[in-house]
């Protein structure tokens, strides 16, 4: 049915016969990314044991005659789509792991699986929307190949692992795929992606340059002297050290930055301390994760964090050991190309489209665009009448996903590739 609509118009499509094959197909191809998506919903996998997932997004790709590659970086899979025209290369990139969280929506096909994540059995969910991101993808696959011998140029699908993340002692996410040479052979012109996020269905947010923090996560141990809970004073206590630390390091972005010119956030996630009620014990362990938008204050911050926990744990007699691990830098939109693609995206969104402000989230994306100009925007999936501010957030036990968004993320996509392709050619 494809080369009949091809034939109808042209061998060369034009932006109005585009348009009308990407409907047709999009709207052919949405009952198989909602399908798709329920699948890899009701068996989530965490990052680096993506090994269900990939096999079904592989399997797919070869079905559609791609040139594909498996193992990238652990489970990820890259595949090329060769356009029937010489023109630049364009990456589309989803990721595909889950996260440690017990889902809580009520829903048929909801997760029910439970592993061990650091040592502690854990629920899996896909509570950040990457099996939306997924089958969105595949779904583009699906589209562009119907239009292959159409394309003026190369696709390069990146199904990535891991973005949340790979587990304790191992490298992963979008920084090994790069150092694997994803961005090689051949090398992408420019990348897209998309991210679920909790705003109307029908609307599309985007924003040039700086549009994610980023982040680095961060762990503290404070080591005191163990004692009897009863005579406190015979020791030194780290379960009170560790507490003044988390009330210090929030004063560094509300007491010793500039709020105005960038948001900083500092957050402390875990604190593992002790066995019994009356045994203070001889050390704590924080885990955290501090966030920021503007990579040139990113120096100063880590200086002031851990001099604010060292300081604050001599005071006491106590001593603390910061460790700071880099997980990704900011997220960038590049300017130039934002600004060439808005106008695909207003065509795509109309009076949806949005440019927001800069958010505090942080995605590992953001090496893709250190190499290449990338564009990062956001599609909603709110149920209808939800409101952003009613909606679960993502990575929460009750985030939710309308599936009436995924044909506005295939087209999106599709006509990206489409466009940034046809303003190549020119």
């Amino acid at each position: 049915m494809v080369m009949i609509f091809i034939a109808l118009f042209s061998c060369r499509l034009t932006a109005g016969t585009a348009n009308v094959i990407i409907d047709t197909l999009v709207a052919n191809v949405s009952p198989k990314v909602q399908a798709w998506r329920r699948d890899i919903h009701q068996h989530p996998e965490l990052g680096n044991r993506e090994v269900r997932t990939a096999a079904l997004v592989a399997d797919h790709l070869r079905e559609l005659g791609l040139e594909v590659e498996t193992g990238v970086a652990h489970t990820g899979v890259v595949a090329l789509l060769r356009g029937g025209r010489p023109g630049p290369v364009v990456a589309l990139r989803a990721d595909m792991d889950a996260l440690p969280v017990t889902e809580q929506v009520d829903l048929p096909f909801a997760s029910k699986v439970r592993t061990l994540y650091n040592g502690a059995e854990v629920g899996v969910m896909h509570a950040c929307g990457h099996d939306a991101h997924t089958a969105i993808l595949m779904g583009v696959a699906d589209v562009l190949q119907g239009m292959q011998e159409d394309l003026a140029g190369t696709v390069k699908f990146i199904f990535q692992p891991a973005e949340e993340g790979p587990p304790a002692g191992e490298e992963g996410g979008a920084r090994l795929m790069v150092e694997e040479g994803v961005l090689e052979n051949p090398k992408p012109d420019v990348i897209f992606g998309l991210h679920t996020f909790p705003a109307p269905t029908g609307v599309i947010g985007y924003r040039a340059g700086g549009a994610m923090a980023g982040a680095d996560n961060l762990h503290i141990l404070v080591e005191g002297k163990q004692t009897h809970g009863a005579v406190p004073w015979a020791g030194i206590d780290p379960v009170v050290v560790a507490s003044q630390i988390v009330l210090g390091l929030q004063l560094i972005p509300s007491r010793q930055l500039d709020s105005a010119k960038s948001a900083t956030v500092i957050s402390i996630g875990s604190i593992h301390g002790g066995l019994r009620s009356n045994i203070i014990p001889d050390r704590v362990e924080m885990e955290g994760t501090i966030r920021i938008l503007d990579p040139a204050i990113r120096k100063d911050v880590l200086r002031r964090v851990e001099q604010t926990a060292v300081s604050i744990a001599e005071s006491s007699g106590a001593s603390a050991t910061v460790t700071v691990r880099p997980y990704a830098p900011v997220t960038y939109n590049d300017p130039a190309l934002t600004a060439k693609m808005v106008p695909t995206l207003r065509r795509v969104a109309g009076s949806g489209l949005l440019e927001v402000p800069p958010l505090t989230p942080s995605e590992d994306f953001a090496f893709f665009q250190e190499k290449i100009p990338g564009l990062y925007f956001f599609l909603g999936i709110n149920a209808e009448g939800v409101g952003a501010d009613e909606a679960a957030a993502n990575h929460s036990p009750l985030f939710y996903i309308n599936e009436d968004a995924f044909p506005l993320g295939v087209e999106a996509l599709s006509s990206l590739v489409l466009d940034y392709m046809a303003q190549a050619g020119k």
